[in-house]
């Protein structure tokens, strides 16, 4: 969305801008798994509050628009901070929380990608309208050390885990994770989710009604919002959280398949992102309802934040791509199926922990 004003201030289009997009996602390509193992290492606390200080500190170096190979390298370096936050956040979140609460705390945590994309669209835009491209990396930056000030007192001392860092300990580490149905489970449902929900925002609004597409294009990332912390909310209480996301997987395919027989449909395209919405919500719930372990918690909201970045990665240039070759149905078929693989990955490491459960019960 500020992609021209980016190019107008480095005079550049293209592959170059798109590595200063893409900077911070790459990073949690690869070592969103490793997060996990740094954050219980550095002590949540530390991951934390050092992710926010160093995001802001870096927002407010990119207000001055250095050279673009020191933006990229700083965008680079973002992607950390990030990192940082996104794993330890959901992790002290689930600790802190009662049972009653969890789906409630874990559901607002995940409307983090809505309310940005919301806040960006409704302040942001217009603030680099009024005061030029610098106003928006100055304003992220300053929020994001008023945080960090801000839960200064309020997030508790907690005990690093000393685990390995070698090379060969990594590679273990990513093959127990993604071999495990518990700590994988919500990771690898939320690479299909994230496949779709950017590319849904981005290229569904211009096949709704003229009249209609500014309101309805609006309105969808408010709606997941608004279901994640109603709807999603109410079922967890009554439903698990596996579960939950599993029945959000099917109703969001089949409003995908009502958006392919009825193109341009904006009750459906609402009724599309609310299904989301849920998975969103529910997905965070997943990991501290799988595993009961701090570390391996962390180690599960690692592998959202990798899966998370590749979802994101593939979703936008697939989808474009499809759109581009084969027009809109191809699109919302390629997207129908996406939804039936996180259900299908989500049925299969349901298996997996039924059969490992009835292995340790023989023994």
């Amino acid at each position: 969305m500020i992609f021209e004003d980016l190019g107008q201030a480095y005079g550049q289009s293209g592959a170059a801008l798109g590595v200063v997009v893409s900077a911070v996602g790459l990073v949690g390509v690869f070592f969103g798994v490793m997060a996990g193992i740094i954050v219980t290492r550095l002590t949540l606390r530390r991951a934390l509050l050092g992710g926010l200080i160093l995001g802001g500190v870096l927002s407010l170096y990119q207000a001055t628009l250095p050279a673009l190979p020191l933006f990229i390298a700083s965008r680079v370096v973002e992607g950390l901070s990030h990192l940082l936050i996104v794993v330890s956040a959901p992790t002290l979140i689930a600790q802190a929380s009662t049972l009653a609460t969890r789906g409630f705390t874990l559901t607002l945590w995940g409307s983090f990608f809505g309310v940005s994309f919301s806040l960006l669209i409704l302040l942001g835009l217009p603030l680099v309208d009024a005061f030029g491209l610098p106003s928006l990396f100055i304003a992220h930056g300053l929020y994001m050390l008023a945080f960090a000030a801000a839960l200064w007192r309020a997030v508790p001392q907690d005990t690093p885990v000393i685990t390995q860092l070698t090379p060969g300990a990594i590679a273990r580490r990513h093959v127990d994770v993604y071999r495990s149905p518990r700590k994988s489970a919500a990771g690898l449902g939320w690479l299909f989710y994230t496949f779709c929900f950017v590319s849904t925002l981005t290229f569904l609004p211009q096949f709704l009604r003229e009249d209609l597409r500014v309101v309805v294009s609006a309105a969808m990332p408010i709606v997941s919002i608004i279901a994640s912390l109603t709807l999603g909310v109410f079922l967890l209480r009554f439903i698990s959280a596996v579960r939950v996301t599993e029945t959000a997987f099917v109703f969001s395919a089949l409003c995908a398949l009502a958006l392919l027989l009825l193109p341009g449909s904006a009750v459906f395209a609402l009724l599309f992102t609310m299904g989301l919405g849920i998975v969103q919500g529910a997905s965070f719930a997943v990991v501290p309802e799988l595993n009961a372990d701090l570390e391996d918690r962390a180690q599960g909201n690692g592998a959202m934040a990798q899966t998370k970045n590749i979802g994101n990665a593939l979703g936008t240039p697939v989808i474009a791509a499809l759109l581009v070759g084969l027009g809109y149905s191809a699109m919302m078929f390629a997207l129908m199926l996406a939804l039936v693989g996180g259900l299908l990955v989500h049925l299969y490491c349901a298996k997996r922990r039924d059969r490992l459960s009835l292995e340790v019960a023989a023994r």
